[in-house]
């Protein structure tokens, strides 16, 4: 018997469980959706990977008019990606039943698209917010009939920018409808939310025993902040991984890994939210079919991305919240599979780390850097192995007979030939840098304080143009990130005078930066220099 029977749901609903073999509800649904049923408002608090989709998908389906031709139910995600994937589990509900049509809206897709489809009369449209006010504020999508809104991964949206577009959407909303918001955490402004919006909603958290997954092996090293990247490219060669995600905290440190890693000689690209959807397309696609085997990402441009197979996640920065260590790291160990979690921590890092394993009640385990005997063992039994595997594979073949005797007969010694051979097809040139570890000496002053006099990381520019052009900071930073790909985080202070402007900017900012040196701001020359 299908556990979802008991909560009195159609036979149609209960026949499309039944063929993707879901028999019985996970926590969230278990108490989310008797309530939904009711008609209660809800809140529900409970991390990715809980079921969060079917807990107010299944009440949707169920309460919509069947045979309404007005949009009846509207689903909000932050991102295309989770979008698609809430669209996916719908659809599977809805198989067996023709009357009930959906539409999906995101940016990047054409417009005309969207327009046809809200042309055919959907009851549940499943969107993101810029989106889903662009078509409203065009007149195409009207909310007047609508009685059931669901905010899915809401505190994601926030983290994106889409609070004014939030309060948009619920001030054009009925007041007769029912909301139900679903959000790993509740931030200030969603509570603000249930207060202004919502009607006495139900509270459903499902907080798990242990939040990681015992099939992650989770470590963490230490080292000093500039030693990073090298850390980073010991880990890789030692471990020999064949599919990768880094987690990164900023946009622009995913552009400056992805550079980093590419000059390096790995297959890698980058997701995070200034990419044009054709680009996120691109990249995703390259993931998916192997092309690329190291996927670097902000955490918001990774929400929504389900792919199996993933052998390691590297936090390259510590994650700011506890909840993002935790969705990280379990794109991981999927399917019954085992798989890696590695963090790359400075010593500043380490309140985090503790409150971390506070959260997860976990232990990260410590481990020692690979040292570069280490990996050229591992580079060595990887040859080995490629050897061994080819002298099988080109046993029986006699293509190069002659050669191979012209060879032999040069010298009793086969050493040096075997050196020659083996010289061409190891492939590993790279030399490794020294990693500055952190040390635990706190009598070190000395040290403490030559490093932290050497710590500055930005630079004073001055520009030739200022108020003589009525420039704005604003301006300026878009200027820069537009044309020439600077992210606003490297930017601190700004100053513009007269016929000059005074920029801080991280020093790893400073090749993309000067590229604008002689190009045309406000059809004038600009002129950039270090103070």
């Amino acid at each position: 018997m299908n556990q979802f029977e008991n909560f009195n749901i159609s036979n149609f609903i209960i026949d499309s469980l039944n063929e993707d073999l879901i028999l019985s509800p996970t926590p969230i649904q278990e108490k989310s959706i008797p309530l939904l049923l009711e008609g209660y408002d809800l809140i529900g608090q409970a991390q990715t990977g809980t079921g969060k989709t079917l807990a107010y998908s299944i009440p949707l389906i169920e309460r919509i008019d069947k045979n309404s031709t007005n949009v009846n139910a509207l689903i909000l995600a932050p991102t295309r990606e989770l979008s698609i994937q809430v669209a996916n589990e719908i659809l599977k509900l809805i198989k067996n039943e023709k009357r009930i049509k959906m539409a999906l809206i995101y940016g990047g897709d054409s417009y005309e698209k969207q327009f046809k489809d809200l042309k055919k009369n959907p009851q549940i449209v499943i969107g993101t917010p810029g989106r889903i006010i662009d078509l409203m504020d065009k007149k195409k999508l009207k909310f007047n009939y609508i009685n059931y809104l669901v905010f899915d991964e809401a505190d994601v949206m926030l983290k994106m920018g889409f609070k004014e577009d939030i309060n948009k959407i619920l001030e054009n909303m009925p007041k007769t409808r029912q909301t139900a918001l679903f959000s790993a955490t509740l931030p200030p402004f969603i509570k603000s939310i249930s207060k202004e919006y919502m009607n006495d909603p139900k509270m459903v958290k499902i907080e798990s025993k242990t939040l990681t997954i015992e099939a992650i092996d989770e470590r963490i090293y230490y080292c000093k902040r500039d030693s990073k990247k090298d850390l980073l490219i010991r880990l890789l060669d030692f471990n020999q991984f064949q599919s990768i995600m880094i987690f990164c905290n900023t946009k622009s440190m995913v552009d400056e890994l992805v550079l980093f890693l590419q000059k390096e000689g790995f297959k890698a690209d980058g997701l995070h939210g200034d990419l044009k959807q054709g680009s996120r397309d691109r990249v995703m696609q390259s993931f998916r079919d192997n092309n690329l085997s190291i996927l670097v990402a902000t955490d918001v441009a990774a929400r929504g991305i389900d792919i199996d197979g993933i052998e390691c996640v590297i936090n390259y920065d510590v994650p700011n919240e506890n909840e993002l260590y935790v969705h990280r790291i379990g794109r991981t160990a999927r399917a019954g599979k085992s798989g890696y979690a590695f963090t790359i921590s400075t010593s500043k890092s380490k309140g985090r780390i503790k409150d971390i394993e506070a959260y997860t009640k976990r232990k990260i385990v410590e481990d020692k850097i690979p040292t570069i005997k280490d990996i050229n063992n591992t580079m060595e039994k990887k040859l080995y192995l490629s050897i061994i595997e080819n002298i099988d594979k080109y046993k029986d073949t006699h293509e190069y007979d002659n050669l191979i005797y012209k060879l032999a007969r040069m010298n009793n010694d086969p050493m040096p030939l075997l050196n020659s051979l083996i010289h061409m097809l190891d492939t590993n040139k790279r030399k490794y840098n020294e990693i500055d570890t952190i040390t635990n000496n706190k009598n070190d002053k000395s040290k403490n304080n030559k490093s932290k006099k050497t710590e500055k990381r930005t630079v004073l520019l001055e520009l030739n143009h200022g108020n003589d052009l009525h420039l704005r900071k604003n301006q300026i930073i878009n200027y820069f990130h537009e044309e020439f790909k600077v992210h606003r985080e490297h930017f601190g202070k700004i100053e513009i005078v007269d016929n000059k402007t005074f920029i801080e900017i991280n020093k790893e900012a400073i090749p993309f930066i000067m590229k604008a040196n002689g190009k045309k701001i406000q059809n004038k020359v600009l002129k950039i220099k270090e103070k």
